[in-house]
C-alpha cells in the first residue's frame, strides 16, 4: 500500500511541475486577526491566491475559513499584516470599488427586491432584459421559468443561483462565495456546484469557502486547509489528501506545502485530533 501511495505521490508532483503558473490575485502577507480577549482567529497566515482560479478554503467549524473571506474585501480588517490585491494593499483602495471587484456571495442567499430581474439588476439598474436573461442563463436559471416571481418564491438552489447572477451583473473580478451548497439539498447543491465548474472553464476567479470535501475537490483548481486559524496544507486539487488533511493537523509546527509528501495522501505520523469550539462563520453581504 505504501508503494502505492508513493507512485501516487510521484505522479501528482509531476502534475505540479507542468501546471502554468497563474498571476497572484491576492497576497496574504503575515496576516493574523485576533478578538477581544486575545483569541487568534487567523495567525500570520502567508498566502498567494491566483487569478483565474477557483481556490477552496477548506476547514473544520472555527478555523477561520470565512474570516479569511472577509479580509479580501474588508468585510473585516487585520490585526497585523497586510492584504494585497493585485499587489496593492485593500486599505488603500476605495472599499466600494473593492466590493464590486471582490463581490462576496453569503452562506444563505439574501434577496433584496421582490422582482427577478429587478434582483439581478440590484447593483446595475441599467441592464436590459436581454442582459438580464443572459446572466440568468448562465447560473442556469431559465428566464421563462423565474422571471416575474418573486425571489422568496424560489427554491434555496434558485435563490442562491440568483445571487449568483446578481454578483455576476457587476463583472467582478473575483467572486467570493461562502458555503455557498451548505443550506441546499443536495439536487440543489448539485446545480450551484455546476455553476461553480462553469464559471472555473470560463476562467473566471473564485474563492470558495467549504467544509465539504467532496464539492470542494469537485469544482476546484487549488486548495488550502485550515485548523485553528493557520495553513496546515495547499496545492492543487487533487494534489491534497483533503479528508486527511481536514480530519488531523500536524503537530511539527510546520505548514504541508506542495513539496511536502504528507500533501500528497501519504501517511502522517504524529498527529492530534484538538477539539474545536465552533466559531459560527460570518454571513454579512454588502453589496455596495
Amino acid at each position: 500500500m505504501r508503494g502505492g501511495r508513493a507512485r501516487r505521490g510521484e505522479r501528482l508532483r509531476s502534475r505540479l511541475v507542468d501546471r502554468p503558473a497563474l498571476p497572484e490575485l491576492f497576497v496574504l502577507d503575515d496576516v493574523s486577526l485576533e478578538v477581544d480577549g486575545g483569541r487568534v482567529l487567523l495567525d500570520r497566515l502567508d498566502e498567494h491566491l491566483h487569478a483565474g482560479a477557483v481556490t477552496a478554503i477548506c476547514g473544520p467549524s472555527g478555523s477561520g475559513k470565512s474570516t479569511l473571506l472577509r479580509l479580501l474585501n474588508r468585510l473585516s480588517e487585520p490585526t497585523s499584516g497586510r492584504v494585497l490585491f493585485h499587489g496593492e494593499d485593500v486599505r488603500g483602495l476605495d472599499v466600494r470599488e473593492l466590493r464590486r471587484r471582490a463581490v462576496l456571495v453569503p452562506q444563505r442567499a439574501v434577496a433584496l427586491t421582490d422582482d427577478v430581474r429587478s434582483e439581478v439588476r440590484a447593483a446595475r439598474r441599467e441592464l436590459s432584459d436581454d442582459a438580464v436573461d443572459e446572466l440568468l442563463q448562465r447560473v442556469a436559471l431559465a428566464p421563462g421559468m423565474v422571471v416575474g416571481r418573486e425571489p422568496s418564491s424560489l427554491s434555496g438552489g434558485e435563490l442562491q443561483r440568483l445571487c449568483l447572477a446578481r454578483a455576476l451583473a457587476v463583472e467582478p473580478e473575483v467572486l467570493l462565495l461562502d458555503e455557498p451548497t451548505s443550506a441546499l439539498d443536495p439536487l440543489a447543491a448539485d446545480a450551484v456546484d455546476a455553476v461553480i465548474r462553469s464559471l472555473r472553464d470560463e476562467g473566471q476567479s473564485v474563492v470558495l469557502v467549504s467544509h465539504d470535501v467532496a464539492r470542494a475537490e469537485s469544482v476546484a483548481t487549488d486548495v488550502r486547509v485550515l485548523h485553528a486559524g493557520r495553513v496546515t496544507a495547499r496545492g492543487p486539487a487533487g494534489a491534497v489528501d483533503l479528508a486527511h488533511e481536514m480530519a488531523t493537523t500536524p503537530d511539527d509546527g510546520h505548514e504541508h506545502g506542495p513539496d511536502d509528501p504528507r500533501a500528497h495522501g501519504d501517511v502522517h505520523r504524529g498527529h492530534r485530533h484538538p477539539p474545536y469550539d465552533g466559531m459560527p462563520d460570518p454571513t454579512a453581504f454588502d453589496h455596495g
